[in-house]
């Protein structure tokens, strides 16, 4: 058990659950697990997590000691991005599920983590040492992976602070008009189909920018800026202005669920990550290359355009190495 000490500024306001999750850069649900354990106290007394903040207070929260993981390392390959004595990026390959869950106990990244090292940090919970991010089962590329508590506590603050730029490649159905646009609306549960997301009035904020990348008859492929980290925002954003993704089973319809002719997966690949080395704060920029299965699919669509003009148009693979990690210099 360690004991962390938060002193609560004069200006604070809000929850006091809200604060000690940011001041720690602990999740939020975490927080408020060990919060109903009666581990948060203020002057000795336990708090309950819809309690305001009292400005100049001392706060104190009981962190247990990660408990011995029950899980089965696996021999599973991993594709490491970046790597450095508190962080790993890796490539995540589409189908790979990244923690565990009940009923998909094995198989998953923190699997083929604990099979690569069984060090990484636990302070967001026993079963997902490590992860600060996550991306659907069906999407591939770079996802930040902590190695010890330092290094988790200030991914997620990044995290929270918006202060990660992560930038998606997806192909969407139909010609996206504008060259560059931004997404603004509220996701929340899907108050008809309860195990998906939706555009809802009551939802939380989220964002979404996007460029045009390459054009093909009928199809779209946009670099996509996840300004928010909403639980599949991407794929909700580009349905709810008719653009959806191709090949997505949940929120596309018709074509768009079908994807191009030989597409058998989720066009979304998480293609470039920038993010401050939580060591000594330089920029690290991690770029991914799209999978074989996604450029053969737009091999596929460039190959009429190029009849049409003679000239055949460069692979985006080649637009960006993978592994690149810098200084403090910017784009």
């Amino acid at each position: 058990m360690k004991t962390l000490t938060m002193a609560v500024p004069e200006n604070a306001e809000g929850r006091v659950d809200r604060f000690v999750a940011d001041a720690s850069g602990l999740s939020r649900s975490y927080v408020q697990k060990l919060i109903v354990e009666g581990l948060l106290t203020m002057n000795g007394e336990a708090l309950k997590a819809n309690e305001g903040v009292v400005p100049g207070a001392i706060l104190e929260l009981e962190v247990p000691d990660p408990r011995p993981l029950e899980l089965n390392p696996e021999a599973i390959p991993l594709s490491v991005v970046y790597e450095d004595e508190d962080m790993l990026i890796v490539d995540k390959a589409a189908g790979l599920v990244v923690h565990p869950a009940p009923g998909h106990w094995d198989g998953t990244l923190v699997n083929a983590l604990l099979a690569r090292d069984t060090e990484y940090g636990g302070i967001a919970g026993v079963q997902r040492p490590g992860i600060v991010h996550r991306l659907d089962r069906d999407t591939s590329g770079l996802l930040m992976v902590a190695k010890n508590d330092r290094a988790q506590a200030s991914l997620m603050a990044q995290l929270k602070a918006r202060g990660v730029k992560k930038t998606y490649l997806g192909l969407a159905q139909g010609a996206v008009a504008a060259t560059a646009g931004r997404v603004e609306a509220p996701i929340g549960r899907d108050p008809h189909h309860r195990t998906r997301m939706a555009v809802v009035p009551d939802g939380r904020e989220a964002v979404t920018g996007y460029r045009v990348k390459e054009r093909f008859h009928g199809w779209t492929l946009l670099e996509l800026d996840l300004i928010t980290g909403r639980t599949h925002q991407i794929r909700v954003h580009l349905a709810a202005i008719d653009h959806p993704l191709a090949g997505d089973p949940v929120y596309g319809t018709g074509t768009s669920r079908r994807g191009p002719e030989g597409l058998t997966r989720l066009f979304l690949h998480s293609w470039r990550i920038e993010v401050q080395a939580p060591g000594d704060g330089h920029l690290i920029r991690a770029t991914a290359p799209l999978p074989p299965e996604l450029e053969a699919t737009l091999e596929a669509l460039r190959a009429p355009l190029a009849t049409q003009s003679g000239v055949s148009a460069p692979p985006v693979a080649a637009m960006g190495s993978a592994g690149t990690a810098g200084g403090d210099e910017t784009e």
